[in-house]
């Protein structure tokens, strides 16, 4: 188990690398939770579905854990509030996924979980920390920005039946 104590307050946040079946459960609660109320606004209830379906069932996180991705839960006052994703690259570790549930977020959490990302680029050896955002999603762009990522481009990747992500790539060396 690795934890850090942030500088915005004395909570503790801990993050917990996903292991197990029971793990995994947690983050597919959270991301029906999370998704639900975030995205539907920005990307309608069908895209959520079929993502939540795709890319966040217990079944597509356990493939992406045995493809190299790694899945942290975080928590704070023995509470689950999020979880996130990392895929290391050559040159840079990959954000693949970062949510925080509305009540926690802008209290702090999202940075830490943001430097607790940076030091674990920084312990594998590579230069940068690498994400993509939805373009409508525009409270985490700005939070994104905050924490030193600058956009680099535009990117839009089918993920089938008929969808699509349109995103911006943002990047930060670390």
């Amino acid at each position: 188990m690795l934890s850090f104590i942030g500088s915005h307050d004395m909570n503790e946040t801990i993050f917990i690398e996903v292991s197990t079946q029971d793990q995994i459960e947690v983050v597919e609660a959270l991301a029906k939770g999370i998704w639900t109320e975030h995205y539907i606004p920005i990307i309608g209830k069908e895209q959520v579905d079929y993502m939540l379906d795709r890319f966040q069932s217990r079944q597509a996180i356990s493939e992406q854990i045995e493809a190299g991705f790694l899945y942290f839960l975080i928590k704070e006052d023995n509470e689950f509030i999020g979880y996130m994703s990392v895929q290391p690259k050559t040159d840079e570790l990959f954000l693949s996924k970062i949510y925080i549930k509305a009540a926690k977020r802008k209290k702090g959490s999202g940075n830490k979980a943001i430097q607790f990302v940076e030091r674990l680029a920084k312990k594998r050896g590579l230069t940068k920390v690498g994400l993509t955002v939805n373009k409508n999603n525009i409270n985490s762009i700005k939070a994104y920005e905050k924490f030193g990522f600058r956009n680099v481009g535009a990117i839009v990747q089918d993920i089938g039946n008929g969808f699509v992500m349109d995103d911006y790539r943002m990047e930060k060396s670390v």
